[in-house]
């Protein structure tokens, strides 16, 4: 919109450009199109959705409709209504002093008739910019009738000593303000059934009805819903006749591959400058933690249907590089790289987002998590590394053998997640064999991405219980996979290594 069009300030001069009404669906369409043409991305930020939501949502947007976006949790569903704003004109005119931001060339309120009625082409004009034109309410269990849609106002009509049945008594609603904008209910099922009831005519006539009024007021608004599936909760379901009301419903999705579920990882993680500067993050590592997403998608335990939200990914990344920042400031390092015991900080960021199915509630939440974890491990191990299973069964000489005749032989190590680089280099070089095996497959790698490889060879091999690992408080602890089933009693006096405990 240019600066000359923003200095129009009566309706008169209006009316000498070339502005026309059109409807906010008309508004949405036509900036599409244009949109479309130029090819440009009008839904930046949301990532895996370009082949399957977005065409869906632009046919929505084309055919005029309203949309409910239906999918579970943390499928970017509200961040997808909200981009909508920038398919609006950047600015819009409206009459001055309207609650409705009435069209100056067509307005539907009481005071927008009134004003141009008695000034005519002096109407007063100002100009609303798009991004004032978006409302979003959340659906709550005590949301009115009054709060969306108006109700009569008692101390308007005493103050302005006007009766009941006048226009000007009504205390407009959110919906009504929403006029000529977009209007977004989140979690549309938590609305209650009567609620829903009283938006039929709003979707379908177009117009609000409060009270005994009997008030035509033809609202112009985009509509958007969100929702989570029918049979996701309890809490309550969309009531068939509204559903029927809303033209296009449109299915969001997780992440379909590791490349993309990182990506949206790496773009909504919250780090500082110092941590992106200090701690290196090697792609083993990120990749871990959205296979650790994956697997509770698909796990025993964790209730399907309320689903793992992407949420998930971004905590526990976020987690993952401030438990390696605490190792460096513990140890006064200037620097340090991930590894894989800084996993142990993950685990708050899981268990806080999964909904156990009862026999995860009996294995409990961390447990749960740390189950998650070592599948993650054992499901990436196979794309770096022979699989230890086949290695062993091979007439060929088993790469593995060095490394767990060694701990076959009685000799442990133990990694905590403080360690300083020094001695985590040393306890890894020390098992012999590892080094080497590292090399042999990945021969062209700096210093911390070996040793990274080297302890997930380690945590690989439990996993396919070629090795005992332990949980320590802090840390992880490797042996035999048969010996510490004998040789570790009740009363050992040995507190350092405890291989049935974790601190959760």
């Amino acid at each position: 919109m240019s600066n000359k069009l923003l200095e129009i300030k009566t309706l008169g001069q209006l009316k000498q450009t070339d502005y026309r009404s059109r409807s906010v669906k008309d508004e949405l369409r036509t900036n599409l199109i244009a949109q479309l043409q130029k090819s440009e991305d009008g839904f930046q930020g949301i990532i895996g959705f370009e082949d399957t939501v977005i065409p869906d949502l632009q046919t929505a947007i084309l055919s005029r409709h309203n949309i409910l976006l239906l999918g579970l949790r943390g499928q970017a569903k509200t961040r997808i209504a909200r981009l909508l704003v920038n398919l609006l004109d950047e600015y819009t005119p409206y009459i001055e002093g309207s609650e409705l931001f009435d069209d100056p060339l067509n307005p539907i309120s009481w005071f927008g008739h009134s004003i141009v009625t008695e000034k005519g082409d002096n109407t007063p004009i100002a100009w609303l910019h798009r991004s004032e034109r978006y409302t979003e309410k959340l659906a709550t269990p005590d949301v009115t009738v009054a709060d969306l849609i108006g109700d009569v106002d008692p101390i308007k009509a005493a103050t302005m000593k006007l009766t009941y049945s006048d226009e000007r008594v009504i205390h407009f609603g959110l919906i009504p303000r929403a006029h000529r904008g977009i209007f977004v209910i989140n979690e549309l099922p938590d609305l209650q059934a009567r609620i829903q009831v009283s938006l039929f005519n709003i979707l379908q006539e177009k117009d609000i009805q409060i009270r005994g009024f009997k008030l035509r007021l033809p609202l112009d608004i985009q509509f958007v819903f969100t929702a989570n599936p029918e049979d996701y909760t309890n809490r309550g379901s969309i009531v068939t006749p509204l559903k029927d009301r809303i033209e296009s419903q449109i299915l969001t999705h997780y992440p379909r591959s590791v490349e993309i579920s990182r990506k949206i990882t790496q773009q909504e993680a919250l780090l500082t400058s110092e941590q992106k500067t200090a701690i290196e993050a090697d792609g083993l590592v990120k990749d871990l933690v959205e296979q650790i997403a994956f697997e509770a998608r698909n796990s025993e335990y964790i209730d399907k249907k309320s689903g793992v939200s992407a949420r998930l990914t971004i905590s526990a990344y976020e987690n993952l590089i401030s438990n390696a920042e605490r190792r460096m400031i513990i140890n006064h390092e200037p620097s340090t790289f991930v590894r894989i015991t800084d996993f142990l900080g993950v685990i708050p960021a899981i268990t806080g987002k999964i909904e156990l199915v009862y026999e995860g509630e009996l294995e409990g939440p961390a447990k749960v998590a740390n189950l998650l974890i070592g599948k993650a491990i054992k499901s990436l191990l196979l794309q770096f590394f022979p699989d230890p299973e086949k290695a062993k069964k091979s007439k060929a000489p088993n790469p593995y053998a060095e490394i767990v005749n060694w701990f076959g032989n009685g000799n442990t190590i133990a990694l905590i997640d403080i360690l300083p680089a020094a001695d985590y280099k040393k306890l890894l070089n020390d098992v012999p064999g590892l080094k080497a095996f590292v090399k042999q497959f990945h021969p062209r790698l700096s210093e911390n991405q070996q040793l990274l490889l080297m302890e997930f060879v380690l945590h690989g091999l439990a996993e396919f219980s070629q090795l005992n690992k332990g949980f320590l408080d802090n840390g992880f602890a490797f042996s035999d996979m048969f010996n510490s089933l004998f040789n570790l009693q009740p009363d050992d006096e040995d507190d350092d290594i405890d291989l049935d405990d974790d601190r959760y």
